[in-house]
């Protein structure tokens, strides 16, 4: 069986006194890619090889699970509750930043160092889907992209519209993108963790900086999205062109070399 992480070069960062490790592959700019639950799976190693495809540097950090290794339902149940019990995610506060997004901001200063470029893009999806967001605090993320942004869970009408910052931060983004910071959101329409609402909140707070893209996964759709369909660029990824999920990949892989490529 092929290794999904073959190619890549292990590294390791720390700040905030935590060490962890770092998949990196490509050249160019510099891309955060915050993996879904329950971790690094292939499908999420092979969209890092699509961004690095494009002349950009795909840098993973090792957040939650095995690196490598396919979902199943038990890994991601119990990836998935290790990680709830951790002070560095915030899974059902509202109004807060979850702690491990200052990591996340120290790799991307650093990866832009390194990288150079005119700044750094981050994707998060699902579990980790809002920490682009957060890390759109600091100047040196360009390109930030929500891929079905679950947390805080969706709880409740409050929980559903809740984008998972503290106050300071939400007027920061608000800032940023009052200045021309553009924020892709991705989600199926039909997705009760990442729910309309919380889109809903997002076009308020941003306008037309945020650029939604909901793909139609109610019953009976004409593309054969499954009602519960979730994962946007991984699991769910129909990667035939022509396809309204390879479109998407498209339109992401588009927006971050227009912002990071000369």
């Amino acid at each position: 069986m092929t290794d999904p992480l073959s190619g890549f070069a292990l590294t390791s960062f720390t700040a905030d006194g935590k060490e962890r490790a770092v998949y990196r592959i490509g050249s160019g700019p510099a891309v955060i890619v915050m993996s879904e639950m329950p971790g690094i799976t292939p499908r999420v190693a092979e969209f890092a090889r699509s961004v690095a495809g494009v002349g950009l540097t795909a840098v993973m950090p090792h957040l939650f699970g095995e690196d490598g290794r396919a979902p199943t339902g038990g890994y991601t149940v119990g990836s998935l509750a290790r990680a709830c019990i951790s002070a560095e995610f915030t899974v059902l506060a509202r109004g807060r930043t979850s702690p491990i997004i200052s990591w996340l901001r120290a790799l991307a200063a650093d990866e832009h160092a390194r990288c150079g470029g005119p700044g750094v893009g981050a994707v998060g999806m699902c579990f980790t889907g809002g920490f682009a967001l957060g890390m759109m605090v600091d100047d040196v993320v360009v390109a930030p992209v929500l891929s079905q942004p679950s947390l805080p869970f969706p709880v409740g009408r409050l929980r559903k519209r809740d984008i998972g910052l503290s106050a300071a931060d939400t007027a920061r983004v608000q800032e940023r993108a009052a200045q021309g910071t553009c924020v892709l959101g991705l989600r199926f329409s039909g997705d009760s963790f990442s729910p309309p609402e919380r889109f809903d909140h997002l076009r308020e707070l941003l306008g037309e900086a945020f650029i939604a893209v909901e793909l139609d996964s109610s019953e009976g759709n004409p593309h054969g999205h499954r009602k519960a369909a979730h994962s946007v660029l991984t699991e769910d990824l129909d990667n035939r062109p022509g396809t309204p999920t390879r479109a998407v990949l498209d339109q992401v892989l588009e927006f971050f070399s227009t912002r990071l490529l000369p």
